[in-house]
């Protein structure tokens, strides 16, 4: 990765197969620049391919999450075509929800405000975890936009229609702690605590077994089977995947020894 890239977009890869990846552009609360958006491209591919990675955690740094999508260029977008703007907020939608592609779980350690496609971008983690003061808010009609970033389809995913209606038709304003009690988030701790306990929870997933927990992550995307045969036909086949692994027999050694396992993904 360039210097340029670290610099706004660190990448830290810790021994335990945690990556902390931290928007860092404070001065700009973070917000989603062309500058940011390229740095995310370039780790969400190298990360993809990183067969050490167990767990990914995204924060922000500074007093933000993340301000969402750069503002700036809103003004002249009247004397751009409709087709052009559909491809560039395509690209821009798709670089940043790569994180869903991933295998492994994510989680989105909120230090801070989360705006617009800032909030669609935790939402897009498998697992959240907010500061209680935090703002979470999603103000597309209030600019006289559209949601995007698949709001429209991550609000209801995560917490339900009632909600997902009332942030985006009624730009209702949560802080964490509310956040936590309608569901948005998994849970709300002191601003500083947020990293700290993200990284509890990385180390965690980190420490189970890889190639089950991918298949799970697998299983629970896009809200789960559509019925139960479906999860009983995925599990009747990845179930025995796992079986076949040196990792189940490791697990269970490590329980009969009282011991932590240690899986190598194998």
């Amino acid at each position: 990765m360039s210097e340029e890239i670290a610099d706004v977009l660190p990448v830290e890869r810790r021994p335990n197969g945690v990556v902390v990846v931290t928007l860092n552009d404070p001065g700009r609360r973070n917000a989603m620049t062309d500058e940011m958006t390229a740095a995310w491209k370039s780790a969400m591919a190298e990360l993809r391919t990183d067969r050490r990675v167990r767990c990914v955690v995204v924060t922000g740094a500074g007093s933000a999450f993340t301000s969402g999508g750069d503002l700036s260029w809103l003004a002249d977008t009247n004397a751009i075509a409709v087709p052009a703007l559909r491809d560039r907020m395509l690209a821009f939608y798709r670089t940043w929800l790569a994180i869903r592609d991933l295998e492994v779980p994510t989680i989105a350690a909120v230090n801070g405000h989360a705006v617009g496609a800032g909030l669609c971008l935790a939402l897009a983690c498998d697992l959240r975890y907010a500061a209680s003061d935090a703002k979470l808010l999603a103000p597309f009609t209030a600019l006289g936009l559209h949601p995007g970033m698949a709001a429209t389809w991550l609000f209801p995913e995560v917490a339900g229609l009632p909600l997902a209606r009332e942030m985006l038709l009624a730009g209702r304003v949560l802080t964490g702690d509310e956040a936590e009690r309608a569901g948005l988030v998994n849970r709300a701790v002191p601003r500083g605590e947020v990293l700290d306990e993200a990284l509890a929870v990385a180390e965690r997933v980190a420490a189970q077994a890889p190639v089950a927990t991918r298949f799970t992550k697998v299983a629970l995307a896009n809200g789960g089977h559509r019925d139960m045969e479906s999860a009983l036909r995925w599990e009747s086949l990845a179930q025995p995947v796992t079986m076949a692994s040196p990792d189940m027999l490791e697990g269970l050694a490590a329980q009969r020894e009282k011991r932590s396992p240690r899986f190598t993904g194998e």
